[in-house]
């Protein structure tokens, strides 16, 4: 029987993971995930307006920023980041300088086992994250005919044999300093032809690196409830473009290869940056201004995150923290 005075156990990884959150509202849904997320600190960022207030529950450790932080800290680079869109999200990993990221959308909430059990989704990730995958490609969707089944968001049925993952960056936890410099989740939303494809991108670009930087994927659990609160009738017409252009996207990241001397994250991705212009530029123009952005990514990362030394929280300038 365990000691009434004995001390309850620190949270895995409280103080080398951060929640990445991109949010244009109140963050209400946060007091379902309490009991989960309070050890941690948060990293918001503010979609949309940057003159309207974010409301945070009390007692959560949490940086806030919006767009105009995000010009003011990367000034000309800024032009990278997103707007209106949750590939803002990758801002939160570049400000990062934790080992590890978990980042989750706002309409997500905690789902039940059949038990009725809570999922605590973050700690199942950081298990994920902290035991090696399996070198062979595998279900992922489990047993998908046994009854009460789901089917994994983003999964591709008709993939050949070198396969993409369905990535989804509503519930994605990723060593950042491992892969980093490859979460970066594209051009996307407002003055952009095509919204919604952040995460299919980013998951496109990481693959390729992973595979040939010999770094681990896991997909399947763990399960979140998503309520989405966008209308699908305005996502379609974001999608619109995505859909047509999947059709060469995906055998372009399919065939995609890096040479031996792309020994880092960065070289692979501007490596990769340069692919895309030469054979997805031919596609529509909008792949040569995303090539360039991918490049203006790394430089900006590489900016804030010098090899050499990981700048503190003090020298991040503006945005609101509590």
């Amino acid at each position: 029987m365990a000691d009434s005075t004995s001390t309850p156990s620190t949270p895995l990884l409280k103080d080398e993971l951060d929640i990445v959150i991109p949010t244009i509202r109140n963050l209400d849904f946060l007091e379902m995930w309490r009991p989960f997320f309070q050890p941690y600190h948060l990293i918001i960022i503010q979609d949309g307006d940057p003159s309207k207030t974010i409301k945070v529950p009390e007692g959560f450790d949490y940086e806030l920023h919006n767009r105009n932080d995000i010009n003011r800290l990367l000034g000309p680079k800024a032009s990278c980041i997103s707007f209106k869109d949750s590939a803002c999200r990758c801002f939160g990993f570049m400000l990062s300088k934790k080992k590890y990221i978990f980042t989750i959308d706002d309409d997500c909430f905690v789902a039940k086992d059949p038990s009725g059990k809570e999922i605590n989704a973050l700690e199942q990730h950081i298990k994920n994250l902290l035991t090696p995958s399996a070198p062979f490609f595998f279900n992922t969707l489990y047993d998908p005919y046994r009854e009460g089944a789901d089917f994994v968001c983003r999964c591709d049925y008709d993939n050949p044999e070198r396969h993409p993952f369905p990535m989804c960056g509503m519930n994605l936890a990723f060593n950042r300093e491992l892969i980093g410099p490859a979460m970066y989740f594209g051009l996307m939303g407002d003055g952009q032809p095509i919204g919604r494809y952040d995460d299919m991108w980013a998951g496109w670009c990481t693959k390729v690196i992973a595979d040939h930087l010999g770094f681990g994927v896991k997909t399947g659990l763990p399960y979140i409830w998503h309520s989405k609160a966008s209308n699908p009738f305005v996502n379609l017409r974001k999608e619109y473009n995505g859909i047509y252009w999947q059709e060469e996207l995906i055998p372009f990241f399919q065939s995609a290869t890096l040479p031996k001397d792309c020994t880092t994250v960065q070289k692979c991705y501007i490596e990769l940056s340069k692919q895309v212009k030469v054979k997805l530029g031919k596609v529509d123009p909008y792949f040569n201004k995303l090539a360039d952005a991918m490049v203006t990514w790394i430089e900006a990362w590489d900016e804030l995150n010098p090899p050499s030394e990981a700048a503190s929280p003090a020298e991040i300038p503006n945005g609101s923290t509590k």
